[in-house]
């Protein structure tokens, strides 16, 4: 069997980008003569990329949009947005140790999100963190994106790890819905962008720190996920 493979989400798991993403956005909204949206509406309007959170914060404030519309201002959005990165994003608390934990201990790390691959890429080069990652995927890197199971299968795949020796960490029901569907044991934190506590998406188990996060406890949540011989 394979190392164990340790999947993260990105935004706010990995990286709190709230402020960067929020700037960006009410750039998108300044050019339409919109009001801004606050932190409190990004923790449901996060999740799906940047294209759907548009259209959410649009929808918020009842405005119409063709597809012409909400393409022309995703490029404005990923315009600004590459430019500043990596502004104000930064990993979470105790991250980088726990990296370093996992990483001692034999374990491959990758990450899979909805946000593109390219910014993805781009911002995990930006705070240096690219080579941690056996893999990377984002939401167009494939035909599917989270919560469909696929999604982290064909992450799982691109790392070269295996279903039965890997676990899914993340903060949105799409990150748990989709390691459920993948048959993936999901830990859950609290500290990202969801606009109901991660603890009613029934993760296996929910972090409040990654101080808690290490070797033996993704070794804990495989071998119970693994029948008994």
């Amino acid at each position: 069997m394979t190392s164990p493979l340790v999947i993260f989400d990105l935004d706010g798991t990995l990286i709190d980008t709230a402020p960067d993403l929020m700037a960006s956005l009410n750039h998108v909204m300044d050019l339409n003569g919109l009001e801004h949206v606050t932190f409190d509406d990004m923790t449901w309007l996060v999740g799906q990329g940047a294209k759907v959170m548009i259209e959410r914060a649009w929808a918020l404030h009842n405005h119409p949009s063709s597809p012409d519309q909400l393409q022309s201002a995703f490029e404005a959005f990923l315009i600004h947005y590459a430019a500043g990165m990596p502004g104000k994003s930064a990993p979470y608390p105790g991250l980088l140790a726990a990296l370093d934990r996992l990483d001692a201990a034999g374990m491959q790390l990758a990450v899979c999100t909805n946000k593109s691959e390219q910014l993805a890429l781009q911002l995990l080069d930006c705070l240096d963190l690219t080579g941690r990652f056996a893999a990377i995927t984002g939401g167009d890197t494939f035909e599917v994106k989270k919560p469909h199971g696929d999604h982290i299968l064909r992450t799982i795949d691109k790392a070269g790890g295996e279903p039965d020796n890997a676990v899914m960490i993340g903060d949105s029901i799409n990150d748990i819905l989709a390691a459920q569907n993948a048959s993936v044991p999901a830990i859950g934190v609290p500290f990202g962008y969801s606009d109901k506590p991660v603890e009613s998406f029934n993760p296996d188990i929910v972090i409040d720190h990654f101080d808690k996060l290490d070797a033996a406890l993704i070794e804990r949540l495989i071998a119970a996920r693994i029948p008994a011989a």
